[in-house]
Protein backbone atom coordinates (compact mmCIF):
# COMPACT_ATOMS: atom_id res chain seq x y z
CA UNK A 1 0.00 0.00 0.00
CA UNK A 2 1.09 3.60 -0.65
CA UNK A 3 1.56 6.12 1.98
CA UNK A 4 2.48 9.65 2.19
CA UNK A 5 5.05 10.55 4.74
CA UNK A 6 5.52 13.68 6.09
CA UNK A 7 9.28 14.38 6.56
CA UNK A 8 9.91 15.71 10.21
CA UNK A 9 12.97 17.31 10.22
CA UNK A 10 15.12 14.59 8.83
CA UNK A 11 17.98 16.09 6.80
CA UNK A 12 18.42 12.70 4.91
CA UNK A 13 15.05 12.68 3.42
CA UNK A 14 14.59 16.65 3.14
CA UNK A 15 17.61 16.45 0.84
CA UNK A 16 16.24 13.36 -1.39
CA UNK A 17 13.07 16.05 -1.74
CA UNK A 18 14.89 18.33 -3.10
CA UNK A 19 17.20 15.85 -5.60
CA UNK A 20 13.44 15.20 -6.78
CA UNK A 21 12.10 19.15 -7.09
CA UNK A 22 15.60 19.74 -8.61
CA UNK A 23 15.36 17.01 -11.39
CA UNK A 24 11.41 17.39 -12.16
CA UNK A 25 11.19 21.54 -11.71
CA UNK A 26 14.61 22.75 -12.04
CA UNK A 27 16.86 20.55 -14.10
CA UNK A 28 15.22 20.92 -17.37
CA UNK A 29 15.20 24.52 -17.62
CA UNK A 30 19.36 24.60 -16.45
CA UNK A 31 18.41 26.38 -13.32
CA UNK A 32 20.48 25.17 -10.20
CA UNK A 33 19.98 22.75 -7.52
CA UNK A 34 19.50 25.73 -5.12
CA UNK A 35 16.07 27.30 -6.64
CA UNK A 36 14.64 24.48 -5.35
CA UNK A 37 14.61 25.48 -2.00
CA UNK A 38 14.60 27.95 0.13
CA UNK A 39 14.25 29.10 3.93
CA UNK A 40 11.06 27.89 4.99
CA UNK A 41 11.75 24.27 4.72
CA UNK A 42 12.11 23.33 8.26
CA UNK A 43 8.92 26.14 8.92
CA UNK A 44 6.94 23.71 6.18
CA UNK A 45 4.78 20.31 6.18
CA UNK A 46 6.86 18.35 3.75
CA UNK A 47 4.85 15.10 2.64
CA UNK A 48 6.59 12.64 0.04
CA UNK A 49 6.05 9.25 -1.17
CA UNK A 50 9.02 6.41 -1.26
CA UNK A 51 8.53 3.65 -3.86
CA UNK A 52 11.27 1.18 -4.63
CA UNK A 53 13.55 3.16 -1.94
CA UNK A 54 13.18 6.24 -3.97
CA UNK A 55 11.38 9.03 -3.42
CA UNK A 56 9.28 9.72 -6.10
CA UNK A 57 6.60 12.25 -5.30
CA UNK A 58 6.84 15.56 -3.14
CA UNK A 59 4.63 18.25 -2.38
CA UNK A 60 5.35 21.01 0.83
CA UNK A 61 2.60 23.28 2.27
CA UNK A 62 3.82 26.51 4.16
CA UNK A 63 1.61 28.74 6.73
CA UNK A 64 1.12 32.12 4.60
CA UNK A 65 -0.44 33.85 7.58
CA UNK A 66 -4.07 34.97 8.34
CA UNK A 67 -5.16 31.44 7.68
CA UNK A 68 -4.05 30.93 4.36
CA UNK A 69 -1.40 27.60 3.08
CA UNK A 70 0.45 27.56 0.16
CA UNK A 71 1.32 24.17 -1.40
CA UNK A 72 4.78 24.81 -3.23
CA UNK A 73 7.29 22.27 -5.20
CA UNK A 74 4.76 19.86 -6.36
CA UNK A 75 6.70 17.21 -8.61
CA UNK A 76 6.21 13.50 -9.18
CA UNK A 77 9.20 11.65 -10.99
CA UNK A 78 8.27 10.74 -14.94
CA UNK A 79 8.04 7.37 -14.36
CA UNK A 80 5.39 7.72 -11.89
CA UNK A 81 3.54 9.95 -13.18
CA UNK A 82 -0.23 9.48 -14.34
CA UNK A 83 -0.98 7.13 -10.99
CA UNK A 84 -2.65 9.42 -8.54
CA UNK A 85 0.14 9.88 -6.52
CA UNK A 86 0.46 13.88 -7.18
CA UNK A 87 -3.24 13.10 -5.72
CA UNK A 88 -2.06 11.26 -2.48
CA UNK A 89 0.24 14.30 -1.93
CA UNK A 90 -2.05 17.28 -2.26
CA UNK A 91 -4.68 15.42 0.03
CA UNK A 92 -2.33 15.05 2.55
CA UNK A 93 -0.96 18.47 2.35
CA UNK A 94 -4.97 19.41 2.60
CA UNK A 95 -5.35 17.26 5.87
CA UNK A 96 -2.57 18.71 7.53
CA UNK A 97 -3.47 22.45 6.32
CA UNK A 98 -6.84 21.27 8.17
CA UNK A 99 -4.62 20.41 11.41
CA UNK A 100 -3.00 23.91 11.67
CA UNK A 101 -5.81 25.40 11.18
CA UNK A 102 -5.45 26.91 7.83
CA UNK A 103 -8.85 28.06 5.81
CA UNK A 104 -7.77 28.59 2.05
CA UNK A 105 -5.08 26.65 -0.11
CA UNK A 106 -3.13 28.84 -2.76
CA UNK A 107 -1.16 27.81 -5.14
CA UNK A 108 1.00 28.88 -8.34
CA UNK A 109 0.45 26.47 -10.89
CA UNK A 110 2.17 25.74 -14.25
CA UNK A 111 0.12 25.71 -17.20
CA UNK A 112 0.59 21.82 -17.51
CA UNK A 113 -0.61 21.74 -13.90
CA UNK A 114 -4.00 23.40 -14.00
CA UNK A 115 -6.57 20.76 -15.22
CA UNK A 116 -4.49 18.52 -12.49
CA UNK A 117 -5.44 21.18 -9.92
CA UNK A 118 -9.09 21.47 -11.07
CA UNK A 119 -9.37 17.79 -10.61
CA UNK A 120 -8.48 18.45 -6.99
CA UNK A 121 -11.13 21.46 -6.79
CA UNK A 122 -8.66 24.81 -6.68
CA UNK A 123 -10.35 27.06 -9.02
CA UNK A 124 -8.70 29.22 -11.63
CA UNK A 125 -8.35 32.68 -9.77
CA UNK A 126 -6.09 34.53 -12.25
CA UNK A 127 -2.46 34.48 -14.37
CA UNK A 128 -0.09 35.41 -12.23
CA UNK A 129 3.62 35.27 -12.94
CA UNK A 130 6.49 33.79 -15.49
CA UNK A 131 9.32 32.09 -13.76
CA UNK A 132 12.25 33.11 -15.59
CA UNK A 133 10.58 34.69 -18.37
CA UNK A 134 9.55 31.18 -19.56
CA UNK A 135 7.04 29.21 -17.82
CA UNK A 136 3.83 31.21 -17.45
CA UNK A 137 1.60 30.48 -13.56
CA UNK A 138 -1.71 30.60 -12.52
CA UNK A 139 -2.53 31.55 -9.09
CA UNK A 140 -5.25 28.96 -7.95
CA UNK A 141 -7.19 28.47 -4.86
CA UNK A 142 -9.94 26.19 -2.61
CA UNK A 143 -11.36 26.89 0.51
CA UNK A 144 -11.08 24.42 3.04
Amino acid sequence: MIQVEIALSNQSVLEKIIDLRYEILRKPWDKSRETATDDLEFSSVNAYILLDKRIVACGRLQDNGMGVGQIRYMAVHTDYQGNGLGKMIVLKLEEEARKLGLVTIELQARENAIEFYKRQKYILHEKSFKLWDIIQHYLMLKKL
